[in-house]
């Protein structure tokens, strides 16, 4: 509005100091009233799609330990019942006309109750189907008919100030519509695992969350979902999940609840001025590995440690984040292509993308394990080892991820975050070798770990009888 209102001004100022005649002011005045004809008309298709979400947690209640003393003598109000319910709200859209929500995980990732109200206001209660909280998107559903579906749009081809509406329930004020421009794209706010946003100052306020960003074309081009503040008000400066990043994930979370992501297994960095100089390179380009993961695709690709990728698929690499996030959404198993520099050199290089989830026989290691020493273990992945931040770096061997109260292991100090790289001097790279190694030691009356916590690597018997 303050842009229309701002043209408005400048329109009649000029029109009193005589630099533009009636006419053209009359045509002018004409060309703001079709905008905003324009935005009426996208507004008025897209809100009967969109919905208001309310939920319910219920928590424990946390009792002071003097509380009872209190509520005896009336000091407070007595508290009968065990839990308290949290209450929250914000917004989803359809994107099916069989009843699929798009919303935001921290509105529904985890909650007990989900209601929603419908534009007729009609209110109907609806199950989460999948969320996935690296990206803060889930997926709802109530059971309902012919509802009138959003269209998605293409995140990808918009431009940095082009126009956008955002619709909402801000302060529980169903359908808010405002309007503001593309001030950003590709913004990393620390919100989010995997996140690629796009910054717009159309007006995002506390409830706005999991509502529809959309483009002059009536498509939803991204998924409200955070504004920043210093003063607890909207300021301008709003986030959007893109939605192109969202139809890489709906498909699986509607089919199982749940997104298997995939990795390549290489350590990247952006390419420094400094850096480019040394690879010869005019400015900086592309990512560099700064390490190669054993057993990994990568390895078995022929990557290397200190190779610049310059290509994803035939698309120039330009960011981390960016090629990281294109690896995570790409299916397990799909072959991709890497254009890369090495020695001066342009090679290309094909490798077969792996899955993020944990091999299948490390949850049979585990209960064999936890038996004999008292911990469970799981494969030292590069998606653990980035996201725990380690600092393993090269060394091989499982991860400790519990260890039992009053085991062997236990007693002799042994920590979650501990790294076995050898059972009786066998290395065990994967939960499959350590499983091994402890069948094979299962028949002694101890058994010698080689371990290591990061500053240093030691041997330790425990015993097993």
């Amino acid at each position: 509005m303050k842009r229309i209102v701002g043209f408005a001004v400048l329109l009649l100022s000029s029109f009193f100091s005589g630099t533009l005649n009636a006419d053209t002011v009359s045509k002018d005045v004409e060309s703001v009233k079709s905008i905003s004809r324009a935005f009426s008309e996208i507004a008025k298709t897209t809100i009967p799609s969109v919905v208001y979400i309310r939920t319910e947690k219920h928590v424990p209640n946390t009792r002071h330990r003097h509380q009872d003393i209190y509520e005896f003598f009336g000091l407070i109000p007595r508290q009968d019942e065990k839990h308290q319910t949290r209450r929250g709200q914000g917004t989803g859209f359809i994107i099916s006309a069989d009843g699929y929500i798009l919303t935001n995980h921290h509105i529904a990732g985890d909650t007990d109750v989900i209601m929603v109200r419908l534009h007729s206001g009609k209110e109907i209660t609806a199950k989460l189907i999948g969320a996935d909280e690296k990206t803060d998107i889930a997926i709802i559903k109530i059971d309902e008919d012919n509802l009138p579906a959003v269209k998605l749009g293409n995140s990808e081809d918009m431009e940095i100030g082009e126009w956008v509406l955002a619709i909402g329930n801000p302060f529980g004020l169903s359908e808010t519509v405002t309007f503001g421009i593309i001030s950003g794209k590709g913004r990393y706010i620390g919100l989010a695992e995997y996140e690629e946003f796009i910054q717009t100052d159309a007006a995002i306020n506390p409830g706005n969350s999991g509502g529809p960003l959309i483009n002059l074309s009536g498509e939803v081009i991204g998924i409200n979902t955070a504004f920043f503040t210093q003063t607890g008000g909207e300021m301008g400066i709003g986030f959007a999940i893109p939605v192109d990043m969202a139809k890489t994930i709906l498909e699986q979370l509607i089919e199982t609840g749940t997104v298997n992501r995939s990795l390549l297994g290489i350590g990247i960095q952006q390419v420094t001025s400094d850096l480019a100089r040394h690879f010869g390179l005019s400015e900086p380009k592309g990512i560099l590995v700064s390490q190669i993961f054993p057993g990994s695709a990568a390895e078995k690709s022929g990557l290397k440690r200190g190779d610049l990728i310059l290509e994803l698929n035939g698309r120039e690499v330009k960011e981390v984040q960016v090629f990281r996030n294109e690896i995570a959404v790409t299916k397990p198993g799909t072959e991709i292509k890497l254009l890369i520099l090495r020695d001066q050199k342009q090679i290309e290089i094909t490798a077969v993308v792996e899955s993020m989830a944990p091999p299948a026989s490390a949850s049979d290691s585990h209960s064999k394990a936890i038996d004999k020493i008292g911990i469970k273990v799981t494969d030292l992945t590069p998606e653990l080892e980035r996201r725990l931040t380690l600092g393993y770096g090269n060394k091989t061997g499982v991860l400790i991820l519990e260890v039992a109260p009053g085991s062997p292991a236990a007693r002799v100090g042994i920590k979650p975050g501990t790294l076995i790289l050898s059972v009786n001097n066998q290395e065990t790279p994967t939960s499959k070798d350590f499983e091994k190694a402890m069948a094979e030691a299962a028949d002694g009356s101890s058994v010698m770990l080689l371990v290591s916590d990061n500053t240093k690597s030691e041997y330790i018997a425990l015993n097993l009888k």
